[in-house]
C-alpha cells in the first residue's frame, strides 16, 4: 500500500535505549532536524521482542514529546528473533510471480508456522546458475509485527514502515559513502545486546545477521570476574571508555571480551563466504553505543585481518548549528545509523 510523499518519523527500538529521529529529504540532500534519546525500560524489549508494551509506549511517548515531530508516521525495525533474514535460492521465475511462490519456497527455511507469518524479498543481480535466481527472504511472525504496530498505535502515531535494523542501517550507509564499486563492505553497530551486521558488495545488501553479542558482554564479565553488582560493572566498564583509571583486572577482562566478540564476527564471516562464493571483506566500518570500547576496533583488524573505519553518519548529510551544538553530535553519532536509516525513508516503501 502506498501513501506518496508522506514523511516518517524513525523510531529505533533498542534493549537499552529508545532512538527517534526526523530527517529532511530535499534537492540539497538529507538534513537532520531533530533527535530523541531515552532508555528503554529494563526487561520491556528481549532479544527483539516486546514484553512490556505498556512502558515501553510510555518511553517511546517521552522520546516523541522531546522530538517536538508534527509527522503522525512512524517507520520502525525489527531485529533479533523478532526477524528471520536468509540468503535463498530460488527456480528462475518471471519476477511478478515471486511473490505468490515466495510462501511455497520458503516454507523449508522458516522455524514457524508458514500461514501465520509475513514475507517479503529482495532480488539479487548474483546468481550461481543460469536455472536458478538468489534473493534475500525476510520473514517475521504476524503476532510480532502486530506488538510493534500495537505500540505506535497505542500512543497515537501510526506505523507507515516496518523494516530490518540491518537494512536500515545500510540505507545510511549508502547516503553517506555512496554505492561502492568492487569491494565488499561490512558495516557492524555494536548495540547493548546485539550487534547488526550487515554486508553490501556493489551496493547490495548480501548478507545481514543480527549477532547476540554487544555492551553487556562486558558488563556481565566484568561483574562476574570482580564479584562486583551489574551496575559497578557497567560503571567501571565506562570509566574505561572514557580513559578514567580503573582496575587493571578490567582492562584485561574487556580485552578477552573483544576477542570472544571477534570470535562470533568471524564465525559470522565464515558463514558468508560459505554462502556467497568466497567472498571476503574488503573493508568493515563500525558504530553503535558499544563501539568505543577500549581496544574493539584493533581487536578486530588484528584478528580479521582488514581496515576497520569509524562510521561516521554525518559524511554527508546536514546538520543545523542552531539546533545542534558540536558536543552533542558527537554523543549521538554512534546511535544515529539505524533511526537514519528509518528517518530517510516514506511511508509505504518496500
Amino acid at each position: 500500500m502506498m501513501f506518496s510523499g508522506k514523511k516518517i518519523i524513525g523510531l529505533d527500538i533498542g534493549s537499552s535505549s529508545i532512538k527517534m529521529a526526523e530527517v529532511l529529504i530535499s534537492r540539497k540532500g538529507a538534513e537532520l532536524l531533530s533527535f530523541s534519546f531515552t532508555p528503554t525500560p529494563p526487561n520491556a524489549i528481549s532479544g527483539g521482542e516486546i514484553q512490556d508494551a505498556g512502558s515501553l509506549g510510555a518511553s517511546i511517548q517521552s522520546a516523541l514529546m522531546e522530538l517536538k515531530s508534527k509527522r503522525k508516521y512512524v517507520g520502525t525495525a525489527m531485529w533479533g528473533t523478532a526477524v528471520i533474514v536468509k540468503k535463498i535460492t530460488i527456480p528462475r521465475m518471471d519476477k511478478k510471480i515471486i511473490a505468490d511462490q515466495l510462501r511455497f519456497e520458503a516454507e523449508q527455511y522458516i522455524p514457524f508456522d508458514i500461514s501465520n507469518v509475513t514475507l517479503a524479498h529482495h532480488l539479487l543481480k548474483t546468481t550461481s546458475s543460469p536455472e536458478t535466481m538468489e534473493l534475500i527472504l525476510v520473514a517475521a511472525q504476524n503476532e510480532l509485527i502486530s506488538q510493534y504496530k500495537n505500540v505506535i498505535d497505542n500512543i497515537g502515531l501510526r506505523c507507515g514502515l516496518l523494516d530490518v535494523a540491518g537494512f536500515a542501517l545500510a540505507n545510511t550507509f549508502e547516503l553517506n559513502y555512496g554505492i561502492v564499486r568492487n569491494e565488499t563492505v561490512g558495516v557492524l553497530n555494536f548495540g547493548a545486546a546485539i550487534t547488526n551486521f550487515v554486508v553490501l558488495h556493489d551496493g547490495e545488501v548480501l548478507f545481514c545477521r543480527d549477532i547476540p553479542v554487544g555492551g553487556q558482554n562486558y558488563t556481565n564479565e566484568i561483574s562476574k570476574g570482580l564479584g562486583v553488582s551489574l551496575q559497578e560493572a557497567e560503571a567501571l566498564k565506562l570509566s574505561a571508555s572514557e580513559k578514567k583509571e580503573v582496575p587493571d583486572e578490567v582492562h584485561s577482562l574487556i580485552s578477552a571480551t573483544n576477542e570472544a566478540i571477534t570470535e562470533e564476527i568471524k564465525n559470522s564471516l565464515e558463514f558468508l563466504s560459505a554462502t556467497t562464493n568466497g567472498l571476503n571483506l574488503n573493508r568493515c566500518y563500525i558504530t553503535g553505543g558499544a563501539h568505543v570500547t577500549p581496544g574493539l576496533s584493533e581487536t578486530i583488524q588484528r584478528l580479521l585481518n582488514f581496515p576497520v573505519e569509524v562510521f561516521n553518519p554525518f559524511r554527508k548529510v546536514k546538520v543545523n548549528n542552531k539546533r545542534f551544538n558540536q558536543g552533542y553530535l558527537q554523543q549521538i553519532k554512534s546511535f544515529l545509523p539505524v533511526v537514519m536509516g528509518l528517518a530517510l525513508r516514506e511511508v509505504g516503501d518496500s
